[in-house]
């Protein structure tokens, strides 16, 4: 067996995180590291205190046939960003400087929090369908570092 990477190692973490969702359509998983020690961990989910979906009797965003990447402000959760950086902050942790690990692309709204909030990297596993978001991390500075997938 072959050591993982880093970035490997992280993103496992990130996919385990994700377990963790309570979103119906995807389930996200993010950590935040720097020098290579996790600073946070979050997932998409209901905001503290709020029913999630499931427990409504199904998702608004799927029920209105919003398409992925659109109307986010329709949506019940907070993005596994969102909560990765609010449990940062909530703990009195820097982030800037640090790399985020996300199971997909951000989003443009996760992708302004991350530029504002000093990001240095960002490792995925997968794509999302904002091309707007892409486009503003890539003038930031930032691009998206899309995490091979391993053969097996």
């Amino acid at each position: 067996m072959e050591r993982p990477s880093w970035d490997e190692y992280f993103m496992e973490m990130a996919v385990l995180t994700a377990k963790r969702s309570t979103c119906m359509r995807r389930q996200v998983g993010a950590v935040i590291v720097k020098d290579k020690h996790i600073i946070a961990t979050g997932y998409n989910g209901a905001p503290r205190g709020i029913a999630h979906c499931e427990e409504r009797g199904g998702c608004l965003r799927q029920k209105m046939n919003v398409p992925s990447g659109e109307r986010h402000e329709l949506c019940m959760a907070l993005h596994a960003e969102q909560n990765a950086i609010i449990q940062a902050a909530t703990l009195g942790q820097s982030i800037e400087g640090a790399t985020i690990y996300v199971t997909h692309q951000p989003c443009v709204i996760c992708a302004k929090m991350l530029i504002n909030a000093g990001m240095n990297r960002i490792v995925v596993k997968e794509g999302y369908p904002d091309s707007l978001a892409v486009e503003m991390l890539e003038e930031a500075g930032l691009s998206i570092i899309m995490l091979e997938k391993e053969d097996k």
